[in-house]
């Protein structure tokens, strides 16, 4: 008998000839949206753009000839047409109109009062918020898969902890509609402090201080032993550093009037500059400029940051630790580089503020992480992921009450039942009416689903016993079953929020996504080829201003027919012939560009001797 070899439980078996398989990482961010992947090195790295460009703008263009621009293309159209340029479009994810702040300037549709989602309005017609962040995903995914030469196979996708079931279901809709299987939908103050502590390896307790651009959360976790436990989490998703351009927009132009997408723009740009400096000209609408200075920025955003710390306590107080058992704060997201989020914490907080890594970039990496280790590339070692649901799930009971059966920060994944009888005599059916949120009556709730319980014995009031079981995945998302104890009749529902898309209409989405895949491939070619056209001649007339000299009639004539070759073809829609006339530029150019280097190497070296130069 052959004896079969048993590896020791802690051991893990891998076939050294098997190549990994290539999970990505994303983060998809108000702002900005980031990709990384882990390396053949086995450390996660943020992929950048041919440019070099880690980052990728968090914003869409529409065009009437249905064209759609991702990233820098589209905010370099937002001028013009704002109206068809989506920025801030996490901000609407999973949401009605009427929840999001009436200061900010989105151009919605007329009907959107009416619909359960926010829908959009742009030159090429309505858009969801899902539609618009599908097309940030493909554009993402798209620069993966052209710097590692490989189709990612799957995907984890972070979102902000406070984000609810509705939320999250629509992020992992938008995945749906972009064509990435999604691996995990993971909190992006767990991401943070999975990154910090694979490249640290820090033991304790520490707080992942998370300010994007439109959402806040605080976290609190334990690192031990290659364990990631959160221990509480709290935040707020419509606060963020968009609501810090909103009040610096106010400050500089006074509070009356609507504070429209250029202002907002502005508004970023000055809120940056203040980062660094101590004032700022922060120009105006109608060409004139106002000075602001940084300390009139802390006084009038000092109410939000206030907020930011308030949710910091109060998730220190859930999570059952003392300040003194914290270690560190880590701070996640652009946000935070404003020197009063600073100041704020370390003036609040008794503990050490990390700003080692980068904090655009670390959510990104830690999703990566995380997805390297769920698509099965298991390397030196595994950890382990103990998250927490943000907000309590309940039902409506007798009333309009609210019976909480799953409580907020419990770990996930998770399952909790509860026993529920009826109200009436000879009640044969019951309503389960499933709703999300901390407070004690319906209306002041989430409403995430409704079904119905049929088919119930008539009994007596109160003497039926309805089991109902709530099951939240590693997601965060929910399913929940309802279940008569003497016949056995169920029903259950994977809850899909009210928001939005029904199967059809993601079956529809997909189908024009992939219809226009050759569509959207040949835009995008255009546009880089435009952009790479502009930036050629931009440079040529900044040479030429300088260094014109060092050109005889005939080399200047022949430059000068180049470049207006190559206007003229970028004016076409011809992306190959603006790439050969770009490359004809360039051949024209090159002598030119060597005498000027030439030059400047003369110059530099006049008036020295030969053991100075050295």
């Amino acid at each position: 008998m052959a004896l079969i070899q048993l590896t020791d439980p802690g051991e893990t078996q891998s076939d050294p000839n098997q190549e990994n398989r290539l999970a990505i990482g994303i983060d998809l961010g108000t702002t900005n949206t980031l990709v990384a992947c882990v390396g053949e090195d086995g450390r996660p790295q943020v992929i950048a753009d041919e440019n070099g460009s880690r980052m990728l703008p968090s914003a869409v263009h529409y065009t009437q000839d249905a064209t759609v621009l991702v990233g820098e293309p589209a905010l370099a159209m937002r001028a013009d047409n704002p109206d068809s340029t989506i920025v801030s479009v996490k901000r609407l994810m999973g949401r009605a109109r009427g929840d999001i702040d009436p200061a900010f300037s989105f151009p919605f549709a007329a009907d959107a009062e009416q619909q359960a989602m926010a829908v959009l309005t742009t030159a090429a017609g309505p858009k969801s918020p899902v539609e618009v962040s599908a097309q940030i995903l493909t554009a993402i995914i798209a620069r993966a898969r052209a710097q590692l030469g490989q189709e990612p196979e799957a995907a984890v996708i972070t979102v902000p902890a406070y984000f609810d079931d509705a939320q999250r279901q629509a992020t992992k809709d938008a995945a749906g509609v972009a064509g990435i299987k999604v691996l995990r939908l993971l909190n992006e103050p767990t991401a943070a402090a999975l990154a910090y502590g694979l490249d640290r390896n820090e033991e304790g307790c520490y707080a992942v201080y998370d300010l994007g651009g439109g959402t806040f959360d605080i976290s609190v976790l334990r690192m031990r032993s290659g364990v990631f436990e959160v221990l509480a989490t709290a935040g707020d998703s419509a606060l963020g550093g968009d609501d810090y351009d909103l009040a610096l927009a106010r400050l500089a132009g006074g509070e009356s009037g609507r504070i429209d997408a250029a202002a907002l723009a502005a508004a970023r740009v000055s809120k940056e500059k203040l980062s660094d400096g101590a004032s700022v000209k922060h120009p105006l609408p109608d060409g004139g400029s106002v000075p602001v200075s940084a300390q009139d920025f802390e006084q009038a955003t000092a109410t939000l940051t206030g907020r930011t710390i308030e949710l910091l306590r109060k998730c220190l107080a859930d999570s059952g630790i003392g300040e003194k058992e914290l270690r560190g704060i880590i701070p996640v997201g652009g946000a935070t580089r404003m020197p009063a989020i600073g100041k704020a914490l370390k003036e609040s907080m008794n503990a050490p503020i990390f700003a080692d890594l980068d904090p655009d970039e670390v959510v990104a990496i830690g999703a990566a992480a995380q997805a390297d280790l769920l698509i099965g590339n298991r390397r030196d070692k595994d950890w382990l992921l103990l998250d927490v649901i943000p907000l309590s799930l309940g039902i409506e009971t007798m009333g309009g009450l609210v019976e909480r059966i799953i409580p907020r920060n419990s770990p996930i994944p998770t399952a909790r039942a509860q026993e529920f009888t009826t109200h009436k005599d000879g009640q044969s059916a019951m309503s389960i009416h499933v709703v999300q949120g901390e407070r004690d009556l319906v209306r002041d709730c989430r409403s995430l689903a409704r079904f119905s319980l049929r088919d119930l014995p008539p009994l007596k009031a109160g003497t039926a016993r309805i089991q109902v079981t709530f099951r939240a995945d590693a997601d965060g998302l929910l399913q929940v079953q309802a279940r008569e104890q003497t016949t056995g009749k169920s029903a259950t529902i994977e809850v899909k929020p009210s928001y939005g898309l029904d199967e059809t209409q993601i079956t529809a989405m997909l189908r024009a996504a992939s219809s226009n895949a050759a569509a959207d491939a040949a835009e995008r070619s255009l546009a880089e080829a435009r952009n790479e056209s502009a930036s050629l001649i931009t440079m040529l007339a900044g040479a030429l201003a300088e260094d014109s000299q060092l050109l005889d009639p005939d080399e200047a004539s022949q430059i000068d027919q180049a470049r207006q070759h190559l206007q003229q073809a970028a004016q076409d829609s011809d992306a190959d012939a603006i790439r050969l006339a770009v490359k004809r530029l360039n051949a024209a150019v090159e002598p030119f560009a060597q005498r000027r280097m030439e030059h400047a190497l003369k110059q530099a070296l006049t008036g020295r001797n030969v053991s100075e130069a050295g």
